[in-house]
């Protein structure tokens, strides 16, 4: 089982994660699954899968009054071929690369939310965004940017009930493929029960926190953050790498 150093570790990095979905509609992977790679690779993706399921789901809730599901079915049937992808690759790939493959993600999402696209929202389009969420979602756990760059002209309260939508939707594909191909445990839920307080914490404090924080300055932040903990996880995984 998890050692309680690790798990003070990774429950803190959850909580980070949780409340910066929470404020902005998505997040908790992007900032957590480099730093918990760095910490145990063991906690990625299937416990953050788990965690990003959670969040989405409160979130969810309390957007609720917001949703449109218009479309996102093509999105969901995208991230099942996409999946199975991620999990494959997995499976096949040693661990420094996976490392590498996670800090690429994270670099790309950052690079990708740093400009402004203007994508048109269609059928293919959001297929498209569910096979490369499928993909990234099943390596590193990070199905959110593809989806969240389509949306962004959305309305804030709109983004975050359709990124939420879709995140539970795809955790449960996401968590079956992982399932079918071995990569799911009992030990990844005993830790996801572990770290589940620190995503109430985290939403809990959003909670009070929605309307009073600069969404800009939040969204900067985590951005420079995921950018800091992707060279971070290059650096360790080339090291593991040539060693």
């Amino acid at each position: 089982m998890i050692d309680p150093t690790t798990l003070l570790l990774a429950s803190l990095i959850i909580f980070c994660g949780a409340l910066t979905q929470s404020l902005i509609g998505f997040g908790l992977a992007v900032v957590a699954s480099p730093l918990l790679y760095i910490v145990d690779p063991s906690l990625v993706p299937a416990p953050v899968i788990m965690m990003g399921f959670s969040i989405a789901l409160l979130t969810l809730f309390r957007e609720r009054g917001q949703l449109e599901f218009n479309g996102l079915q093509y999105a969901l049937l995208g991230r099942i071929p996409g999946g199975i992808l991620g999990a494959t690759l997995i499976l096949i790939a040693p661990q420094p690369i996976l490392g590498l493959a996670i800090a690429g993600i994270v670099a790309l999402a950052v690079g990708l939310s740093l400009m402004k696209l203007s994508i048109p929202v269609n059928r293919f389009s959001l297929f498209i965004a569910g096979v490369l969420s499928g993909v990234f979602g099943n390596i590193a756990a990070i199905g959110g940017p593809p989806l969240a760059i389509l949306l962004s002209g959305k309305d804030a309260g709109q983004f975050r009930a359709a990124l939420s939508a879709f995140f539970i939707f795809s955790s449960m594909i996401a968590l079956i493929i992982l399932a079918l191909a071995g990569l799911l445990t009992l030990e990844h839920f005993y830790i996801s029960l572990m770290l589940l307080p620190s995503v109430v914490l985290g939403y809990l404090v959003a909670g009070r926190l929605i309307g009073r924080v600069d969404k800009q300055k939040t969204r900067a932040f985590t951005l420079a953050l995921c950018g800091c903990s992707a060279v971070i996880l290059t650096v360790k995984s080339t090291i593991e790498l040539m060693g």
